[in-house]
């Protein structure tokens, strides 16, 4: 296994957006998150939690290529950026492995970056950081910021980026698996075909051998109806990032403080309650305690994990996010997608 490939991690997920400095007061105001860097045009802002860095990217011009993908595909996830210890290495295996290259590496600010081609219109920047360190909170380009002020209220526990949910057209999914595969090293760690009522999709999951970079993959089933991978598509005019999943270490203290700071989360049918102690037993948390907040529990042989998705605000409504507490779960809770199904059915005959 390469070394360089065994380390890499996210670095910081750029998003295209209208309006960097609105995008970023959303995530500060709602979600906890804290300015950490911006660039001197302020075209750029940067905003961490935990260890989650996400920068908010205005075009500057028509021309700009966030200008662009905005216009294409609205606001959303652009550049999904890997550090990695070696760039050289890694950008010369996934050239080696068919990587359409973008940008070779170059030095930038003390960093070395490089920039592959992902899926769609998204990219990974490849990112070497000093030996020293530095400000590991500040992507390239930009300077750290002064402090500013926060919303008050306690952190609402949020810690890294779970993982990152990809929807892709039919036929796309495997070229995608064989593209992390032999580009970046990533390894095949779950698959299954998930059926809801006449709807259907395949998912495969692929994670960075270090496990700190896990992508979830969704295509549709076109042998079924038509359903929400589908929808995902048209409405974002081609391939992209349907969601990104934080993690909390007490999803009912982290959601209790969301919803406080005006977060919306999808509702629950009571049904799902009324059916969950037939399904699991709660390692933590209690059944009134997911219901009063509409969480979601599943298991899988290594544990169980809880999660909610937030209801999403974006026009096109093609990116919202996840947050999942883990208790040794290695899956995605595709065992609540039957059991929303089976709940809401039930409410429906009842």
């Amino acid at each position: 296994m390469d070394e360089s490939q065994d380390a890499l991690s996210i670095d910081h997920v750029r998003f295209y957006v209208a309006d960097a400095n609105s995008s970023a007061a959303e995530l500060v105001q709602r979600y906890g998150f804290e300015v950490v860097a911006r660039d001197l045009e302020g075209h750029s802002v940067a905003v961490g939690l935990g260890d989650i860095v996400l920068v908010m990217t205005e075009g500057v011009t028509d021309e700009h290529p966030a200008s662009t993908f905005v216009q294409l595909h609205g606001d959303g996830v652009a550049d999904i950026a890997l550090r990695t210890t070696d760039i050289r290495r890694t950008f010369d295996d996934a050239a080696a492995g068919g990587a359409r290259v973008i940008a070779e590496p170059a030095t930038v600010d003390g960093c070395v970056t490089a920039m592959i081609a992902a899926f769609g219109d998204v990219v990974h920047t490849l990112v070497q950081r000093p030996p020293d360190g530095g400000n590991d909170r500040c992507p390239p380009t930009l300077r750290p910021a002064q402090p500013e002020s926060t919303v008050a209220g306690r952190s609402p526990g949020l810690g890294r980026l779970d993982h990152l949910a990809v929807c892709l057209p039919p036929g796309e999914l495997e070229p995608t698996v064989d593209f992390y595969r032999s580009a970046l090293g990533f390894r095949m760690i779950y698959e299954e075909r998930i059926v809801v009522g006449s709807q259907a999709m395949n998912s495969q999951v692929v994670q960075s051998p270090s496990g700190d970079v896990t992508l979830t993959l969704f295509e549709p089933d076109t042998s079924r109806d038509p359903g929400q991978i589908d929808e995902y598509v048209k409405e974002n005019g081609g391939p992209g990032v349907q969601h990104i999943a934080m993690t909390s270490q007490d999803i009912v203290d982290s959601v209790t403080d969301l919803r406080e700071r005006g977060v919306t989360f999808l509702d629950t049918p009571d049904s799902y309650y009324d059916l969950l102690p037939g399904r699991l037993t709660l390692a933590s948390h209690t059944v009134d305690e997911l219901r009063g907040l509409d969480i979601l529990a599943d298991s899988d042989h290594h544990g169980q994990l809880f999660q909610i998705f937030t209801r999403s605000v974006h026009p096109r409504r093609t990116f919202f996010f996840e947050i999942i507490e883990r208790l040794g779960a290695r899956t995605f809770g595709s065992g609540n997608i039957k059991a929303l199904y089976e709940a809401v059915e039930m409410e429906r005959r009842s």
